[in-house]
């Protein structure tokens, strides 16, 4: 299952609108191309003051399995079900320094964007991904030596899409469900809080 596209209120850009977070993956490995390609896409992302505070840490499972494994091992178990094919997993994380050593409030918002920009990348190819907050950063930051001042966000599995059929019974429902938001009015207000746009 590949196409789920979003049922919007108003039509938006198909590279929004088909873009979901999906479980089912093939074991097909992501080429060193494509793997540029999203990285490249989350480089040219925006950032305050032109900073760019996201840095990937990126774990290719036919490159280099011993590190794979070992970033895998930090997923909750919920997620290392469904992600045992998954061939890669990315850390979204972030500078929370400024170069004069200040703290930027923004590394978050901007690591945000750029992860975004790399998962539209990836739909554009023709790939899944997605994002989770599932794992446990204390873990991944002691196994891979993480430095104090950069914050661990989350992880991003990437990969083909799979056999929906081959999920347990409880996710194959939910990867055929129908994609649901919030109302527009809930999140988006006009000019005053809480008053709907």
């Amino acid at each position: 299952m590949t196409n789920k596209p979003a049922p919007t209120d108003v039509p938006v850009h198909e590279l929004i609108a088909g873009r979901w977070s999906p479980r089912a993956y093939s074991s097909e490995p992501v080429s060193r191309e494509q793997l540029l390609a999203v990285l490249e896409a989350a480089r040219w992302a925006p950032s305050s003051y032109n900073m760019q505070p996201w840095r990937f840490v990126v774990f290719d499972r036919t490159a280099d399995e011993v590190s794979f494994k070992k970033a895998f091992d930090t997923l909750v178990p919920f997620n290392q079900g469904w992600n045992a094919n998954s061939p890669v997993l990315i850390c979204v994380t972030t500078q929370t320094l400024t170069p004069k050593g200040e703290v930027n409030r923004c590394a978050p918002y901007d690591a945000g964007a750029a992860a975004m920009s790399l998962v539209l990348q990836a739909h554009a190819l023709g790939l899944a991904a997605h994002q989770m907050s599932g794992f446990d950063v204390n873990a991944f930051r002691k196994t891979f030596a993480i430095p104090d001042d950069i914050e661990v966000i989350a992880m991003i599995s990437l990969g083909h899409y799979g056999d929906v059929d081959k999920l347990d019974p409880v996710l194959r429902e939910r990867e055929k469900s129908v994609r649901t938001r919030v109302p527009l009015g809930e999140v988006a207000f006009a000019g005053a809080w809480k008053k709907p746009f």
